[in-house]
């Protein structure tokens, strides 16, 4: 008993010492997170939602805020956060909004959702809220935008005024806190015609569902339209997903390398809301700055994205087509090409599903018309390339995130096949789904997935990302004139956009790209 007690004794001065050290979260008080006299008070609608098809099964709450000043007749700006109302936001909205500062803004505050159980005297229901708001991926963004936005469209405020939102992502900014924050980003990111303006408070960067990838992929993708305001103190989490206070830091060298609008206010707190709510009316200033004036995409220190794209030329649809039935390539009789090409020398290579999706064939077709089989094994191979001095085969495994090499010998055969090329995987999907691929003249390897066209360079590594208008990629190939120009196809669309490099076509003369930096 006496060692119990002593025990207790010091586990308490432990806990009293620790408080001690803690720092003092005192943040001056903004005057907007206030009551003002004088100022119009807007209205909070409280709802709920359980008819979502994205997350089946789940129910949530909702409120909506409506400013005194809304008017149906136009369609308001819109702020979204997760998990419900914070920050003092329906006080900060009246006093920004009555000074001018933002918008006239109808803020829509959701709650993550839930799996109600079959008996709640016995068991738990299922909590949605990592798997809602910490993956990466479309799904929460779809859900605001398909499910939870049309539902606030069909309400009215107390005195009958219809809810109008604007479609316009411009008009729309996200916001959260911890795991909310990150979903934020995450729809933001995804859809950034939809949503401009994200709000990050101690943001969950770290490793529980993928977000510890985000910094790496905000240096690769080409700039994105969203303004970002991040916020998070030194004594947030250190746990087993990562050290919240060090991603948060390291997010924001990677969006400020990558060219985006971010501004961030750093403290000594811990995983909380205090800072946050301090600073949410400076993050609504800087967000809503100079609106309606559009958010513009930045210009990015990644050597790779500035070497390939050309300022002001974007994507341009070159031709609409129904859906027509896929039908395999005859290159030779009896082999199913999947895809093919043809070097200087005359030699072809085709990528063949004939051993099955996974056991693909390539072949050697001969200019005197001899077939030899080079190589079997890969999964679902889908696209086959030369490097530009014709020294290098590349093939595609669709079923994987690999790009394959092999060493073309002097008569064309295949040596030291290796995995080489290392492609980046969407959160929602197994694998990268590469399809086609190509060089350009400098020996860089461009691939067509379902991220968009993922560019590495000679090493085999992913430097760049370029999105493209209609999601998942099938294949490309140069084109134009120069062969400057690169077309995809991309869910029965193809579409063109002029570059900075030249293709590498297997009829031109071989040239000797300089040595990859290594």
């Amino acid at each position: 008993m006496h060692i119990a007690r002593t025990f207790v004794f010091i586990f308490y001065i432990s806990i009293q010492i620790l408080s001690a050290q803690a720092p003092a979260e005192n943040y001056p008080a903004d005057p907007a997170s206030e009551e003002q006299a004088g100022v119009p008070k807007g209205e909070v609608l409280k709802f709920t939602f359980e008819q979502s098809k994205i997350f089946p099964g789940t129910w949530r709450e909702y409120w909506v805020y409506v400013p005194a000043q809304y008017k149906p007749d136009k369609p308001a700006c819109v702020y979204v956060n997760q998990d419900g109302i914070q920050w003092k936001a329906p006080v900060v909205f009246d006093n920004l909004i009555h000074k001018g500062e933002m918008p006239v803004t109808i803020g829509v505050f959701v709650m993550h959702g839930k799996v109600k159980a079959a008996n709640a005297g016995d068991a738990n229901d299922r909590f949605n809220r990592s798997f809602e708001y910490d993956g990466l991926g479309d799904a929460y963004a779809r859900f605001i935008l398909e499910e939870i936005l049309p539902e606030v469209e069909k309400q009215k405020t107390t005195d009958g005024r219809q809810i109008r939102l604007s479609k316009n992502g411009n008009d729309r900014a996200i916001g959260g806190s911890s795991s909310g924050a990150v979903c934020a980003f995450t729809a933001a990111w995804e859809r950034p015609d939809a949503f401009t303006r994200a709000y990050s408070a101690i943001g969950t960067y770290v490793g529980l569902r993928g977000a510890d990838r985000y910094h790496t992929l905000v240096r690769k993708y080409e700039p994105k339209p969203i303004r970002i305001f991040l916020q998070d103190g030194a004594n947030d989490l250190n746990i087993y997903a990562g050290d919240w206070w060090m991603a948060n830091q390291t997010m924001l060298r990677a969006l400020t390398f990558a060219g985006y609008e971010v501004k961030h206010q750093w403290g000594e707190g811990g995983h909380n809301g205090k800072q946050g709510t301090a600073l949410f009316p400076e993050a609504m200033r800087y967000l809503w700055k100079d609106w309606p004036k559009p958010v513009r995409a930045g210009i990015s220190q990644n050597q790779m994205l500035g070497a390939i794209p050309i300022p002001g030329q974007d994507w341009e649809l070159a031709s609409e087509k129904p859906k027509v039935k896929y039908q395999k390539q005859k290159i030779a009789k009896e082999i199913p090409g999947n895809d093919s090409i043809i070097a200087y020398n005359g030699d072809v290579y085709v990528a063949s599903l004939d051993g099955g999706e996974k056991s693909s064939t390539i072949y050697l077709i001969k200019p005197n018309g001899e077939k030899l089989v080079v190589d079997k094994g890969l999964h679902f191979a889908s696209g086959v390339a030369l490097t530009p001095d014709q020294i290098l085969l590349y093939a595609t495994e669709s079923a994987s995130h690999w790009v394959w090499a092999y060493q073309i010998q002097a008569d064309g055969t295949l040596k030291h096949k290796q995995k080489f090329g290392w492609l980046h995987v969407r959160d929602n999907d197994e694998n990268a789904w590469a399809d086609g691929l190509t060089c350009d003249r400098d020996g860089r390897i461009y691939v067509a997935t379902r991220s968009g066209i993922q560019v590495l360079d000679q090493t085999g590594r992913v430097n760049a990302i370029l999105p493209t208008p209609n999601g998942a990629m099938s294949n490309m190939a140069f084109g134009g004139k120069d062969f400057d120009t690169i077309y995809v196809t991309a869910n029965e669309k193809i579409y063109r956009r002029k570059l900075n490099v030249r293709g590498a076509n297997g009829w031109d003369v071989p040239n000797k790209p300089e040595a990859p930096k290594l």
